[in-house]
């Protein structure tokens, strides 16, 4: 369940981050009808929080000392290079993600993580959770 909801506060953050910052887009597969459209958020959302978790666990340990150093300002950095992957990857598959450039990336990643907590703080006193939803 935990894993459903996760992946809905992802699509919805990543959706209002295409609305929020220009150079970040989803271009939906086939028709580009509103199932469809729904459908390509959940994919990205699931292949971002793949690359997540594997790519950016070995990231974030690689990169330790620099989140050190840099007070963990490097995490926009790492945030926005998981971005790029993803867009690479969902664009390989035929859909998805569009990053204009590693700025965009940097800018689209913030807003990404502002709006996931965001939301991620509405959705858990709905759910009933003390922990993460």
């Amino acid at each position: 369940m935990r894993f459903l909801v996760r992946l809905v506060i992802n699509a919805v953050a990543l959706w209002l981050t295409t609305l929020l910052v220009s150079g970040v887009a989803v271009h939906a597969f086939g028709s580009g009808g509103t199932v469809e459209t729904v459908l390509t958020y959940l994919l990205v959302a699931f292949v971002f929080g793949l690359v997540n978790a594997v790519i950016g666990t070995v990231i974030r340990v690689v990169a330790f000392p620099l989140y050190v150093l840099t007070l963990g300002l490097v995490s926009l950095v790492v945030n926005a290079v998981l971005l790029l992957i993803v867009a690479g990857i969902s664009t390989g598959l035929g859909f998805g993600l569009d990053v204009r450039s590693f700025g965009w990336g940097v800018v689209g990643a913030f807003v990404l993580a502002v709006l996931g907590w965001l939301i991620g703080l509405v959705v858990r006193p709905v759910l009933g959770g003390r922990g993460r939803a």
